[in-house]
Order: C-alpha cells, then sequence, then structure tokens
C-alpha cells in the first residue's frame, strides 16, 4: 500500500492560551520569523481559543515582532474558552482555520492548551504545543516558558520581605504562585533559605508544627521566621493570624500575586522560548502534527501530545528532603 503523502504546510497560526508567562513573546517571534524563513506565511491569533472562535486572525511578518523579545505578557493576548471545550467548539474553529487558509498551528500554554490542540489534530488541523506556564507543571518537560523569570521575580520580592521581616522580627508568611504544583515554592523556599514550605503536593495541614518550629527558633535567638507558602494552600492572611495567636510573634502576610507573571522575561526565557518557537516551525513544516516540543535530559526534544499528556510530574522526593533539611 502507498505511503500517505504529508500534508503540504503553507499558512500556520500562532496563538497564546491560558495563563500569560514571560517568554512567549520571544516564543511567538522565533515561530514568526522561522516559518518565514521556512517558506510559510504566518497569521497571529489573538486572545487564545477565543480568539480563533472570533475569527480575531491578524498577518503576521518579520516586522510584526520586531522589538518584542523583552516584553512580558503576550503580545497576541490570551483568553480562557468555555465554548472551545464543546466539540461543537472544536469542529467550528477547525472550520474557520480552513476558511483563513491556516493548516497548522502552534499553541503556546499548559496542558488545557494541549488538550485544545490535540482536538484540533484530531478535527486536520496540524498542531504544535509549546509548554508556557510558569508553573512548571507539565510532566513531559524539565523547562517550562516563564517559570524562570516568575521564580526571579518571587526570590527578589522574598529577599525584600526578609529584610523588614528581620527588622521587625516578625514571621512573614509570602504566598507564591502554583494551585496544583509547588515548584516556584519549592525553589523560592530553598533559594531564600525559608523556615518553612507549604507545597500542595506535600502539606499535611498541620499547623502545630510550624507553630513549634517558630518558637524553637525565637528561643534559640532568630530574629525572623520566612513560610514561603504556595497559592494552592493559601489561606495565608488567616494563617498568620492564627500563628501570632499561637506564639506571640508579629506574623504578617505578603501575596505576591500576578507581579509573579509579568515582566520582561530573563536570558534563559528568552533563549529557550526561542529555540523551542523554531522547532515548531521546524515540526509543521514536516507535517508533524499533534506533537509538544520539551527540554527533557539537557535536549529539546518533541513528544507526542497524547503521550505527554498521560504523564505525571510530581515533586522531586529528593530535592524535596534537602529543603527541609537547610
Amino acid at each position: 500500500m502507498p505511503k500517505a503523502k504529508k500534508k503540504e504546510i503553507k499558512t500556520i497560526g500562532v496563538l497564546t492560551s491560558g495563563g500569560d508567562s514571560p517568554g512567549m513573546n520571544a516564543a511567538i517571534r522565533a515561530v514568526v520569523r522561522k516559518a518565514l524563513a521556512n517558506g510559510m506565511n504566518v497569521k497571529g491569533i489573538k486572545k487564545g481559543y477565543q480568539g480563533l472562535l472570533n475569527e480575531e486572525i491578524i498577518d503576521m511578518d518579520r516586522k510584526s515582532v520586531s522589538e518584542t523579545i523583552a516584553l512580558g505578557g503576550t503580545i497576541l493576548g490570551t483568553a480562557r474558552c468555555a465554548e472551545f471545550r464543546t466539540e461543537e467548539g472544536v469542529r467550528k474553529a477547525a472550520e474557520i482555520c480552513r476558511k483563513h487558509g491556516i493548516d497548522g498551528i502552534v499553541v503556546i500554554g499548559g496542558d488545557g492548551s494541549y488538550r485544545g490542540a490535540q482536538k484540533l489534530s484530531h478535527e486536520g488541523i496540524n498542531t504544535i504545543g509549546l509548554p508556557g506556564t510558569i508553573d512548571l507543571d507539565i510532566a513531559c518537560t524539565d523547562y517550562t516558558i516563564g517559570f524562570d523569570t516568575a521564580v526571579n521575580t518571587a526570590m527578589a520580592a522574598i529577599d525584600k520581605v526578609r529584610d523588614t521581616s528581620s527588622s521587625h522580627e516578625r514571621c512573614s508568611i509570602i504566598e507564591v504562585m502554583g494551585r496544583n504544583a509547588g515548584f516556584i515554592a519549592l525553589w523560592c523556599g530553598v533559594a531564600n533559605g525559608a523556615e518553612d514550605i507549604l507545597l500542595p503536593e506535600k502539606y499535611d495541614y498541620n499547623e502545630q508544627s510550624i507553630i513549634n518550629h517558630i518558637i524553637e527558633n525565637k528561643k534559640a535567638g532568630k530574629k525572623h521566621h520566612i513560610i514561603i507558602n504556595a497559592e494552592g494552600i493559601g489561606h495565608s492572611t488567616s494563617m498568620a493570624r492564627r500563628i501570632e495567636a499561637a506564639t506571640g510573634v508579629e506574623t504578617r502576610a505578603t501575596i505576591l500575586g500576578y507581579m509573579q507573571r509579568g515582566g520582561s522575561p530573563t536570558c534563559k526565557d528568552r533563549y529557550y522560548a526561542s529555540i523551542m518557537g523554531a522547532i515548531a516551525a521546524d515540526l509543521l513544516m514536516e507535517g508533524k502534527t499533534n506533537r509538544v516540543v520539551a527540554f527533557k535530559n539537557g535536549e529539546f526534544v518533541d513528544f507526542d501530545i497524547d503521550e505527554a499528556l498521560a504523564m505525571e510530574k510530581q515533586i522531586p522526593e529528593y530535592e524535596y528532603a534537602v529543603s527541609k533539611i537547610l
């Protein structure tokens, strides 16, 4: 039986979906310029899958992405889209792609965005996913676009809170992002020398052990106590009130919030996002579909999206054990 001819890709789209992350613009820029160099046309899709359904589609050239690599956020915008989670929504999106001559799409986002890409692929639109999330929670990759910037932003803020916490001999609970994943909390906990690190994957809700730790440190003459609390645990303000009442130590909560998503991306986020964007354009040119670009064991690789979504990511046990000792 003759081999099926690979689909020729003439025009590709690029969109960012889900939460924004620093480095997305570097990825967009690389997709656009590498695709153009490969002889393909590029269309930018604004506001993620919602923008695709609304036909918010623009032509992009090299100039479209000039002076964007240093910008935080995403120049294409992003949004959540309930309609795209339905079969009718996906079919409509595929029809819109065909209407605009889009043969393939690069989707920059997290696991939810990959599921959308997977569905579009089943409708005949070639799709490649790029891991864009500050949470580092995509199992198939050791790196996600935006994590490095976010964790450095959080680290710098925590250093500043530590200064005032020490001056006033306070306990500070600093809440970082990470609804279901504690990687930002773990990295900052180690990098900032926190006394306690609370991770969604590991926290046993034994507040008394934290209280005992604070009292022991106070007796030993320690002038401050830093607790890094992941967003997925939350309730930092009420936790601070309970700890202050139990220990007699002035306790304040600081929620870093969305500042962690913004800001100019680090060199690592710009570089890795650029390479991943270029690989995505190459994969589409080769007629590949339903793939996700990853960085694994020191190399840029790609996985089938079905395989990637089936993987699970856990907090590394050794790193967590070391964080408790340090």
